[in-house]
């Protein structure tokens, strides 16, 4: 009984297995362990590498970026991708150091900025989002979600790798954020948990699927300051340079430079 279960399920589940045209087997996997490469080949000093030199990473951040890419592309477009990012990778290391200074500068609880890197999750959330902001931006499939969403399950902060975020970039405790895909954020921002920059509403095509690809969230200016449980949202939204935008706002509209904001009781 329980064998002719099996077989009837088999032959119902092979109908959608036909429908795949990708082997997305061992790719979440080789981005993930990329990503741990690529980390520990930026900070030799603070990740975890097993004794391997910085050059011993990059040979394994590269085969297992190259592996998954081209399951999704081809072996060509692979190494194009990966050869692209490798080169970025100085240029991203000296703008994840501005995130560190910001918040160790940030947080009178911080005593070291070598205590951000091995305790804060925004290290971490940080770190993966701007490795897969320029995968998101050479055009690489996939690869750059699994990147943030691997950040977003180990630290609850969620940044699409869409987002164009600037220097000196601070979330503190960090529990709760997300930012969504065309979201821009300037320099030296500050953002608290519980912060969502998001979308205030979707347009659908006449079929009722929602029309992607089009400016969908917020623009946040430089040296903003967010408080804890804010929501910003809206493609048209704009906060100006220097705000400071209070806990628990519901912002739908934009706010000119240097304005406090505040939820009025």
């Amino acid at each position: 009984m329980l064998n002719e279960a099996i077989r009837s399920a088999e032959e119902g589940l092979k109908v959608f297995a036909d429908i795949d045209t990708v082997n997305y087997n061992s790719v979440k996997e080789s981005v993930e362990g990329a990503f741990r490469f690529l980390q520990s080949a930026m900070f030799p000093s603070h990740v975890n590498n097993e004794g391997r030199t910085i050059t011993e990473n990059l040979l394994l951040t590269c085969a297992g970026l190259q592996s998954a890419i081209t399951r999704l592309t081809d072996s060509e477009s692979a190494e194009k991708f990966v050869t692209g990012l490798i080169l970025r990778l100085p240029e991203i290391r000296r703008v994840l150091q501005t995130d560190i200074i910001a918040a160790y500068r940030g947080d009178p609880a911080a005593k070291s900025p070598d205590e951000i890197v091995l305790a804060y999750p925004i290290f971490t959330a940080v770190s993966a989002y701007r490795v897969a902001h320029e995968l998101y931006d050479m055009g690489v499939p996939l690869v750059p979600r699994i990147i943030t969403e691997y950040a977003h399950r180990l630290t609850g902060i969620d940044i699409h790798p869409g987002a164009k975020i600037g220097e000196y970039f601070f979330i503190d405790h960090g529990t709760g954020v997300v930012i969504g895909e065309t979201a821009t954020i300037g320099d030296r921002v500050k953002i608290y948990q519980n912060v969502t920059i998001g979308a205030k509403s979707f347009d659908v095509s006449p079929d009722g699927s929602l029309v992607k690809g089009i400016k969908r969230h917020p623009d946040i200016g430089n040296d903003v300051v967010i408080y804890a449980g804010a929501t910003i949202l809206g493609g048209e939204t704009r906060i100006g340079d220097g705000c400071v935008i209070g806990g628990n706002v519901w912002l739908t509209h934009s706010v000119e430079a240097g304005c406090v904001v505040l939820n009025e009781k």
